[in-house]
């Protein structure tokens, strides 16, 4: 029954993992629009450059910090909740 437990704990947390990880698209995508439109907007107005290039790299570095924070969740939930999670189980169940 013990084993059967600490299978479901591990199973769950690579499960919760790559559903973190999906969470990387979203910046991808994001800041590909991002540069996309970006690089129109540089091109109807050339004089405009640095102000464009300076809000594009600010939303650029915001959007991204959605894929490092779904990173550290994906690590975590790989290395260190499984261990702990299972340290709870055997200490509760006592076996």
């Amino acid at each position: 029954m013990l084993e059967l437990a600490i299978g479901i704990i591990l199973g769950c947390c690579a499960l919760g993992a790559g559903v973190a990880m999906i969470a990387g698209v979203g910046p991808g995508i994001g800041e590909g629009n991002a540069v996309g439109k970006a690089c129109e907007a540089i091109a109807r107005q050339p004089e405009s450059k640095s102000s464009v290039t300076s809000t594009l790299l600010m939303g650029c570095a915001v959007a991204e910090t959605t894929g490092l924070y779904a990173l550290v969740i994906a690590i975590l939930l790989i290395f260190v909740a499984p261990n702990l999670l299972v340290n709870i189980l055997t200490s509760t169940i006592g076996g």
